[in-house]
């Protein structure tokens, strides 16, 4: 659906059919069916804006800052410095609401800027990748 307050030109959502808030409370035809028409509607907006790359988002809840409590996909058109720092885009998104007044309702993360970040090792890292696969096969299990 075209967007009632689009933050780049053809800014639009690609809505699941049926009203529910979390992607995981899809079934997986209505999972893979929201994914494809988001493929194919970067096809339409690539060739309507001659975009040469696309931000994909998803606010999934209310917690990440989903608005509107139905599932839906952000398809941003983008183009090499079209902002003046990339990332940006995510700063927008979080601002953004359907209509002014929720905007200020929603909750704000507060993210340290890249150089106070701190690197994690190669070990911390696959200790966590590691704790991911486990549960990931106990759910396909």
């Amino acid at each position: 659906m075209v967007n009632l307050r689009p933050i780049v030109p053809g800014h639009v959502l690609v809505c699941s059919s049926r009203v529910t808030p979390l992607l995981s409370d899809l079934d997986d035809e209505e999972y893979d069916d929201l994914w494809r028409s988001v493929r194919s509607v970067q096809k339409v907006l690539k060739q309507q804006y001659k975009c040469e790359a696309f931000n994909v988002a998803v606010q999934d809840g209310s917690g990440a800052g989903q608005s509107v409590p139905h599932v839906h996909v952000h398809v941003l058109p983008r183009y090499a410095g079209d902002l003046q720092r990339n990332d940006d885009i995510y700063d927008h998104l979080e601002e953004w609401a359907p209509r002014e007044e929720m905007s200020a309702k929603k909750a704000r993360l507060d993210v340290p800027d890249d150089s106070e970040r701190k690197d994690r090792t190669v070990e911390e890292m696959a200790e966590e990748a590691g704790i991911y696969r486990s549960l990931m096969e106990k759910e396909s299990s």
